[in-house]
């Protein structure tokens, strides 16, 4: 039986190259997946960035104990707070139009940087400094921006470039094309302060003055009570059972983990199985600006952290070039009645596999509420169709919502007949699409990054 190859994959060329190096230099797959989380909030920043939150999923090779770190966005609060700003902003995705909220008011208390320090701490072998220094160079150097993440910037055009963004997407008044340098030289600034400040959170130093100076300026709910009250939640997972494999995850809003036990069927044709999965993966629509990554050493610890900033607010540090998260503007991640110092509830689900043998996969996905068809399909296709994890990944994915089922090209005319008659709608898309979402995985059957959001993926 194969090992898991030391390598990364992630959303985008230079995240990946970001774990590479760390790895090479002697770092750990902690080291690595902390690299990447900070090189992808200057890379991947129409999907992410410094003021927003996430998860990540780490395994032990030696023990082989999992342990998940909680480092997603809090409801602001806590203090005495402004009203917040809330302006509605629809935005278009293909055929279908989605309300947001943006402004000051959508603005949840940020996770990022602490989760960061945390998995540094716990499972970090490089010096904090040396983790910060690819993300540096990035932010010194811009980044040339990917053909998908251009396609993706026109579409949320609007919140991105609301204030201080339009400089940054929009220079010279038109949005960046394809392959054209991607400049946010402030966040280079934001980044040596992370660096010298210690990383741990936002509840002291400069950026937290900063980020407490723009709430009152502009009416947010965020005080210092709510970054001095924020912390890292640390919990080990229950597996959940699938096929001879445990999975190790957190119980996301979507439920992706037993979903998985209900499509364990090896043998299926592939009208059968696309009918299987539309019948299994249904549920509400939505966009997701999200990025996922993943790290294996060569030790065989390994390390998934998937995390967002939502849409974006449309406030900007200033002279930092951090844009804020619009997380209390997505309407589907609220409660009821969200109360201050709450987490957020999330779709995000970084994966740990294993066997008796140890670790077979580490993965993860991004796409909103299509985290759960992209992260399964593509598991599906590893674990049960014994495909490579490149083919998993970029073979075509179907997201069904309702009885209405997305598919993209690829498919046989069978498939979407049988589904036809089994009473759902098809819409059949002209190309692959970062819609259906984007997976990274490294496991036995190698490395890949989802082509659909420019990933990539480096072995070592």
């Amino acid at each position: 039986m194969s090992r898991v190859p030391t390598g990364v994959a992630a959303g985008h060329p230079a995240t990946a190259d970001a774990g590479a190096r760390v790895l090479e230099e002697g770092g750990s797959a902690a080291d690595a997946a902390v690299a990447m989380t900070l090189a992808s909030c200057v890379a991947e920043t129409v999907m992410t960035g410094l003021a927003g939150g996430g998860f990540a999923a780490h395994y032990e090779a030696a023990s082989g104990r999992v342990e998940l770190l909680d480092f997603f966005v809090t409801v602001p609060g806590l203090g005495e707070s402004g009203e917040g700003e809330l302006v509605d902003l629809p935005i278009r995705f293909g055929r279908q139009e989605v309300q947001y909220q943006v402004g000051s008011g959508s603005v949840a208390v940020p996770g990022t940087p602490a989760g960061c320090a945390a998995l540094s701490e716990r499972h970090g072998r490089l010096p904090w400094p040396e983790l910060i220094r690819p993300a540096l160079e990035l932010a010194r150097s811009g980044v040339p921006l990917p053909r998908v993440h251009a396609t993706c910037l026109e579409m949320i055009a609007p919140a991105m470039t609301r204030g201080y963004g339009g400089r940054i997407y929009a220079p010279d008044d038109r949005l960046l094309a394809p392959g054209e340098r991607l400049y946010q030289p402030g966040l280079a600034q934001a980044l040596e302060l992370l660096r010298d400040e210690g990383g741990a959170t936002w509840d002291r130093g400069s950026t937290a003055q900063t980020l407490l100076d723009l709430m009152s300026e502009r009416g947010g709910l965020i005080t210092r009570a709510d970054l001095e009250a924020y912390e890292v939640r640390i919990s080990a997972p229950l597996p959940h059972s699938f096929n001879g494999y445990a999975l190790h995850a957190r119980e996301d809003m979507a439920h992706a983990l037993t979903t998985f036990a209900r499509l364990s069927t090896r043998s299926a044709s592939a009208p059968e199985l696309a009918l299987r999965f539309a019948r299994t993966l249904g549920g509400p629509d939505g966009h997701g600006d999200t990025t996922n990554l993943v790290a294996v050493d060569a030790a065989g610890d390994a390390c998934v952290v998937t995390h967002t900033q939502g849409l974006g607010a449309g406030e900007w540090l200033p002279g930092l070039d951090v844009h804020l998260n619009s997380m209390l503007g997505e309407d589907e991640l609220l409660g009821e009645e969200p109360q201050p110092g709450e987490r957020m509830a999330s779709m995000m689900v970084p994966t740990i596999v294993t066997d008796d043998q140890g670790l077979a996969l580490a993965g993860g996905a991004a796409g909103g509420s299509r985290i759960r068809s992209a992260l399964i399909q593509s598991c599906h296709g590893v674990l049960l169709e014994g495909q490579d994890a490149t083919t998993a990944v970029e073979r075509p994915r179907l997201h069904p919502v309702g009885e209405l089922v997305h598919l993209e090209p690829g498919f046989s005319d069978e498939v979407v007949e049988t589904l036809r008659a089994a009473g759902y709608e098809t819409v059949l898309w002209d190309e692959t699409h970062h819609y259906f979402g984007g997976v990274s995985m490294v496991g036995r059957a190698g490395a890949a990054g989802d082509p659909r959001r420019a990933g990539a993926a480096r072995l070592v």
